[in-house]
């Protein structure tokens, strides 16, 4: 059991770092996955919300949100206070962030194509 524990608290602890990073675009770590990654056809779907800074800063931050889950999940036999507030901090940035992101894709999807 240590094992699934400790491999969802190092992949909470990863995943909150590559959300920190992102979102502050440490080293230009966020411009690069936007340039490489969000803004190319992704078979025959256009770049769509991710493409944009907004869009990318709300999808850096869902995967910090899955991150604090994650982190949350591992830590409920240690320390269950902040184990609940984690996962409950997790799932409200995660839940409005998806709204949020759903919102700016549909409006992407909606826009004028030139």
């Amino acid at each position: 059991m240590l094992g699934i524990v400790a491999f969802v608290l190092v992949i909470g602890v990863l995943l909150i770092l590559a959300g920190i990073v992102l979102l502050v675009n440490l080293l230009g770590a966020g411009d690069y996955v936007m340039r490489t990654v969000t803004s190319k056809y992704l078979g025959s779907l256009p770049p769509g919300f991710a493409a944009s800074k907004r869009g990318f800063r709300i999808y850096a931050t869902l995967v910090l949100a899955v991150g604090l889950v994650c982190l949350g999940l591992a830590l409920i036999e240690r320390a269950l206070p902040v184990a609940a507030g984690l996962l409950v901090l997790g799932a409200v940035i995660f839940g409005i962030a998806s709204v949020v992101a759903i919102t700016g894709e549909v409006d992407t999807a909606r826009r004028p194509k030139n």
